[in-house]
């Protein structure tokens, strides 16, 4: 087990310095013997300023106590496994002769020894695919010139460099992604072959898979084959009026030979999941939405022998989230969101999906064992973050692995409220309370409204955590309106294109639900959401004065200046005309905004771009309900994020988001004056 830093009394959710320690789980994988399971943790480092990850290996049969395997001072991430037991990983950390080089992709052989660079590129790795048969690996990198050379991309960017050179010439769309630019790179697939890692033998040079590929595997999925002679990548294609679409295609590794094999001009296809056999391939579809419809998600197979797609799960009314072959072809396992969890499910024979678990978690990363006997997957729920387990698919019974650390204690309890929406479709929240609550001592409430719009509050978030406003008194409403994912294809029609309709009446009613209770104070309530929970946020400040607090995260303001200005244009668009816009605008209720409100913005934030929450702030101190009076002084907030994305990942500055969230909040919901940290000025 890993050390743990000395923490406050009570539980780490009391005291934020305690919260940031806490490890943090994710990225599990599975040999291909499935004798080892491997996943990476994340933890503070001792400045306690960013997270570094470490990969450790657990005990399938949840006897052994977790063993670290890794120490590099920058971290280790993209862990995978060769055909013979080997761990490939990547890292930016210093070789065994001092010498700096970007992220490469090293090797920890199976039998121990010290892990070794087997392949570095300049604009380094970024992914790794290894072959579970052959000694075959596929990775990513970002190449720039027309040849794709490796010394042209090395000469170009060493001339970027020294003659300080940042200019990127576009020709199409999109131009940038989340909170980085794209370009001038572009990224490529390489592949390589293994040697010997006992003789110390060096890998064989990477073969560029994909000479001028263009911007075609930006963000893209890929799979490599078991037998590694070939892969399979969604691949991007751009269309008319600035749109991009994704397609199948396939990659042999020997020849770097392209051939497409789904092209659907009225979806993008990606996720694709070779069968051991190589036989077929299982993909997501995302049907093009339209101002109308939504976009529904199925799970399709391609035969390389008929060159057919089948729906894998027809009439199927759920979303899967992740997927992985049966080893022996004959079906799948799969998890999906469903109703406020996302159980394990397994699929035969184009019969219906069969679930697996009946717990309230919500599983990921899954991995089935070589006999099909279990599935090995990260775990987790408003009740505990990610963690390691086992599944026995013929039972569905769950053991809990050794983890590096164990679930913190948490400082409330979680239920369930579920009431009638105003057209009498089922609504249904978790509701997070503290210890002590109850009729005698009923508590405040903070509505808190997930983003997406697609998704559910059915896993834990360390970045939007209720169980730290617990721990200070609040109850936490976290609640699945229209749009929400899991309820079915109409729970998601019943919002599209109407944000501010069912989505809005679904949270107002499921509010009038939890505030029923006895254990809720409904005299002190706020909301709070971040990215479309923001833009929700926004919506009901102009839209009820119930709340006395709301804060808003990152949040749209203005659609029609929102739509064109995201990094994802051609996407929202396919929604939000300037109708849609008009309608469903927070900006235009400005002037009946009368609750005060927390406005938190990150500057590199390109999903939702610094510009919406510019104007949120200027328009809240000069045309709402609550203006800033004739000395300019206000009862609105705004904090900003310099060098923050659209989540606010350094340490330091997510502990700042949640003390000036938690003193907005004691301010105008508790009348109690907190005091902000020194460190703001």
């Amino acid at each position: 087990m890993t050390a743990i830093p000395e923490l406050h009394a009570g539980t780490p959710f009391d005291d934020l310095d305690d919260y940031l320690t806490l490890g943090r789980l994710g990225g599990l994988v599975l040999s291909p013997d499935g004798r080892r399971v491997v996943v990476a943790q994340s933890t503070l480092d001792a400045k306690a300023t960013k997270y570094v990850t470490a990969l450790w290996e657990i005990d399938p049969t949840g006897e052994r106590a977790a063993r670290r395997l890794t120490r590099g001072r920058t971290g280790e991430t993209n862990p995978a496994f060769t055909s013979n037991g080997d761990l490939l990983f990547t890292s930016s950390r210093p070789t065994q002769d001092e010498e700096e080089l970007p992220e490469s992709l090293w090797r920890l052989p199976v039998g121990g020894g010290e892990a070794a660079v087997i392949a570095h590129r300049s604009g380094g790795i970024t992914g790794v695919r290894a072959a579970r048969c052959a000694p075959r690996f596929v990775v990513t990198t970002g190449v720039l010139g027309r040849s794709g050379e490796k010394d042209e991309d090395e000469r170009l960017r060493a001339e970027r460099k020294d003659k300080k050179v940042s200019a990127i010439l576009h020709s199409g769309y999109p131009i940038r992604y989340w909170d980085h630019d794209l370009g001038p790179d572009v990224p490529h697939l390489l592949s390589g072959t293994l040697g010997d890692a006992s003789q110390d033998e060096a890998v064989t040079d990477l073969v560029d898979l994909t000479s001028m590929p263009g911007p075609a595997l930006r963000e893209a999925n890929y799979a490599l084959s078991e037998d590694g002679t070939f892969v399979v990548t969604s691949w991007t294609v751009s269309g008319p009026t600035a749109s991009i679409r994704t397609i199948l295609v396939r990659i042999d590794t020997e020849t770097g030979n392209r051939t497409t094999l789904v092209d659907d001009p009225a979806a993008d296809l990606s996720n694709p999941v070779i069968s051991p056999s190589g036989e077929y391939v299982v993909f997501s579809r995302e049907s093009h939405a339209t101002p109308d419809g939504a976009p529904r998600f199925t799970l399709h197979r391609y035969s390389f022998e008929t060159r057919t797609v089948a729906d894998v799960a027809p009439g199927w009314d759920r979303w899967a989230t992740s997927v992985q072959w049966l080893p022996d072809g004959s079906g799948l396992v799969l998890t999906a969101d469903d109703h406020g969890r996302a159980p394990v499910f397994v699929v035969r024979g184009g019969a219906e999906p069969t679930r697996v678990t009946t717990d309230d978690y919500a599983y990921t990363d899954i991995h089935v064992a070589p006999d099909g006997s279990a599935v090995f997957a990260l775990r987790a729920s408003y009740a505990a973050p990610p963690h390691p387990v086992r599944v026995d698919l013929a039972t569905g019974a769950v053991t809990v692995l050794q983890a590096p650390q164990d679930s913190p204690e948490l400082p409330g309890t979680l239920s369930e409220v579920e009431t009638a929406a105003d057209d009498g479709v089922p609504v249904r929240a978790w509701l997070a309370l503290p210890n002590g609550a109850s009729a005698h001592a009923p508590v405040p409430l903070v509505l808190w409204v997930h983003g997406g719009p697609l998704g559910s509050w059915n896993t834990w978030s360390w970045r939007w955590n209720p169980w730290l406003l617990v721990a200070r008194g609040y109850a936490v409403l976290l609640p699945d309106p229209a749009l929400s994912t899991g309820y079915g294809q109409e729970f998601v029609q019943r919002g599209w294109g109407q944000w501010g309709k069912a989505p809005f009446t679904d949270l107002m009613a499921i509010t009038d639900a939890a505030v029923a209770l006895p254990e809720i104070d409904d005299k002190r309530t706020a909301a709070m959401g971040g990215s479309f929970g923001g833009y929700m946020a926004n919506w009901i400040a102009g839209h009820t004065d119930r709340f006395q607090a709301i804060v808003t995260h990152a949040s749209l303001w203005a659609l029609d200046q929102f739509g064109p200005t995201t990094d994802a244009a051609w996407y929202w668009q396919r929604e939000m005309t300037p109708e849609m816009a008009v309608e469903n605008s927070p900006h235009l209720y400005v002037a009946d905004i009368v609750t005060p409100m927390l406005v938190i913005h990150g500057d590199k934030d390109f999903r939702v771009p610094i510009g919406d929450g510019l104007r949120l702030w200027y328009e809240l101190l000069s045309e709402s309900g609550l203006p800033a009076d004739d000395e300019g002084r206000t009862a609105h907030r705004f904090l900003y994020f310099p060098d923050e994305n659209h989540w606010i990942l350094s340490p330091q500055n997510a502990k700042i988001w949640y003390q000036v969230v938690l003193s907005f909040l004691s301010e105008h919901v508790l009348g109690e004056e907190a005091p902000l940290p020194e460190i703001l000025g």
